[in-house]
């Protein structure tokens, strides 16, 4: 008994101690969020952009943890600490784990609305998707919530399978983005006499950091997704890896060596290989990548130049949006035993889970900032938005020359 004892407990710190580095890996592509966000917009919004993600991901903390995560799993923390601590406790670390998810859905939020959206209107709209809309798809997906998945499993012979997320995470937080950002409207000056006119990057270098901490810190979002040791895989380091650089040399191509395009290539192949990341074949990840890499560069040009009311600053509903949705489908396709794939996965099921995900995601998005709108004006005055977000809202610039 001494002996199964010590075993048990070597396997659940182990666990604790796995998914809990995983929670501080993506903790820290929170960072990336902030500095890819930061090194797009203009000088005079990069304070904003930093302010934003640090608050959002403090009231999705405090959200989750008492409202979207008993959505998601009908589970809560109000009880005693003794009991809090069972298991090495594994199953607080696990929240910590899940709740780094949730909160990225307001930092890819952040980086469509940016340089014209007003402050605290923003968070409450951000906090309440994270703590009713997120979740309700999280746990219809992840927990198998009002039988969704049973009856995908019964009708496809499948259930809807999403790894790490392209759809649960990527695909609800760029289709609740591309809601807010149309609610929004464009930016001013940002198309004349129905042309688009182009705002170059304030920074290169700071764009170029948060890619990286982000590609970095996505090995933690989709190998950590196993949750337990034992679950661990190199196949999904390995296809996270080809998925990446797929995106990468086909935006180099595509995007004409342009260095937004090459930094967000490498976002939008892990983005599509979140889902079957576990299941792919590495070559099927790479395809994988290198199709996102593709949408992200078209999608992005077409959606700046011919949808006005679509003024998307960091891309977030191609990159996230898309790509999520195209990483759901490519699973149902690379993951087949066919094509190399490990089985168990049906294309229709895919296809069906994926629409589900875009109808709650724009459809709560619409409703949620649509009531923020009609109780507070979403927008900064053309005032505010002409100084900028920086001194408008924070009253401090990026830098000070003195």
């Amino acid at each position: 008994m001494d002996i199964t004892s010590a075993v048990q407990t070597l396997t659940e710190s182990a666990n604790t101690l796995f998914i809990l580095i995983g929670a501080i890996m993506v903790l820290a592509m929170h960072a990336g969020f902030a500095f890819l966000e930061v090194g797009t917009v203009r000088h005079k919004n990069q304070v904003n952009a930093l302010v934003k993600i640090m608050t959002d991901f403090g009231v999705s903390a405090v959200l989750y943890f008492f409202v979207g995560y008993y959505i998601a799993y009908g589970s809560h923390f109000m009880t005693s600490a003794s009991e809090l601590t069972a298991g090495n406790g594994y199953e607080l670390v696990k929240f910590f784990f899940l709740m780094t998810f949730a909160a990225a859905i307001p930092a890819i939020i952040s980086g469509g609305i940016a340089e014209r959206a007003k402050f605290y209107p923003m968070l409450i709209g951000s906090g309440l998707i994270v703590a009713l809309v997120y979740p309700f798809f999280e746990g219809l997906i992840w927990n198998g919530n009002y039988g969704f998945q049973a009856w995908l499993e019964s009708q496809f012979g499948a259930s809807f399978h999403d790894f790490a997320g392209s759809v649960v995470v990527h695909a609800v937080g760029g289709w609740v983005a591309l809601a807010a950002i149309l609610l929004l409207g464009a930016r001013k000056g940002r198309y004349r006499n129905g042309r688009v006119v182009a705002i170059a990057p304030s920074n290169i270098p700071f764009l170029a950091l948060g890619a990286w901490i982000l590609t970095v810190g996505w090995f933690g979002f989709n190998v950590m997704s196993a949750q337990t040791l034992d679950g661990i895989s190199g196949l999904v380091a390995v296809n996270s890896l080809m998925a990446m650089v797929g995106g990468i040399l086909v935006a180099m191509v595509l995007g004409k060596k342009d260095p937004g395009f090459i930094h967000n290539g490498p976002l939008a192949g892990l983005v599509a290989v979140c889902a079957g990341s576990d299941l792919m074949h590495p070559v099927g990840a790479l395809i994988t990548g290198g199709v996102a890499g593709a949408l992200f560069v078209y999608l992005f040009e077409w959606a700046q130049a011919k949808i006005e009311r679509l003024d998307d600053v960091l891309g977030v509903w191609p990159l996230h949006g898309v790509c999520g949705v195209w990483g759901a489908i490519a699973c149902g396709i690379f993951g087949q035993q066919a094509l190399g794939g490990l089985g168990g996965v049906s294309l229709m099921s895919q296809l069906v889970g994926t629409l589900a995900g875009v109808i709650v995601a724009f459809g709560g998005g619409l409703i949620v900032y649509g009531i923020v709108k009609t109780v507070s004006s979403l927008r900064l005055s053309e005032e505010e938005e002409f100084n900028g977000a920086d001194v408008s809202i924070h009253k401090i610039g990026a830098t000070s020359l003195d």
